[in-house]
């Protein structure tokens, strides 16, 4: 639940700011480009004065290209339609007006939701891929785990090994020395004695 709602703020604040921008560039485009005020229409006509003849209408928020600068109250300008005529100055704005604001909110709804079933389509892969690299981190972690036994294993070998090798010194440099205390008593004995058989000699 927690989940839709952040989505529904993002997708809401999203849209505003996208509007609020999009809303600024369309208010900041050439000086040329002007529209009809809302809540009205106005008569095209053919030349700058109410005495030339009606060309047609002009519905309110329609987004106009000026075509010269004003004249007896008048300017000149192309229209949707690509009709070129007069209109009256102070029915035109450089502001764009709630026909242009809504069609500029609804693209950006439009755009919105499309990149929002772009990325419903794409969630069931990220999570395959999420779930492959869980299952992939998992299997490097036993095979580390499994390493560092094998390392602690053979470096307590090797420790044995090293206090085996050190007991065995120990006991060979014990004989050696016992076997030559040992034999130094038996070379002290036996010259000795034959000093002794040499001076009865």
């Amino acid at each position: 639940m927690l989940k839709h709602c952040l989505l529904g703020l993002l997708l809401t604040a999203t849209t505003f700011m996208s509007y609020a921008q999009e809303a600024q560039d369309t208010n900041s485009t050439d000086e040329n480009t002007a529209y009809i005020i809302d809540n009205l229409y106005t008569f095209m006509r053919s030349g700058a004065s109410k005495d030339y003849r009606l060309l047609g209408s002009v519905d309110a928020g329609t987004k106009l290209t000026v075509l010269s600068g004003e004249e007896n109250g008048f300017i000149k300008i192309k229209d949707d339609k690509e009709r070129e005529g007069w209109i009256e100055t102070k029915f035109v704005t450089k502001t764009a007006g709630l026909k242009q604001q809504y069609q500029v909110l609804s693209d950006e709804i439009s755009n919105i939701q499309e990149n929002l079933r772009t990325a419903q389509i794409k969630l069931p892969q990220l999570q395959e891929q999420n779930q492959a690299l869980t299952d992939q981190n998992l299997q490097l972690s036993e095979q580390i785990a499994q390493l560092k036994a094998t390392l602690q294993q053979e470096r307590a070998q090797k420790e044995s090994v090293s206090a085996q090798e050190k007991r065995q010194l120990l006991t060979y440099g014990s004989a050696i020395a016992f076997l030559g205390l040992f034999l130094g008593i038996i070379l002290t004995i036996v010259l000795s004695r034959r000093k002794r058989y040499e001076g009865w000699a």
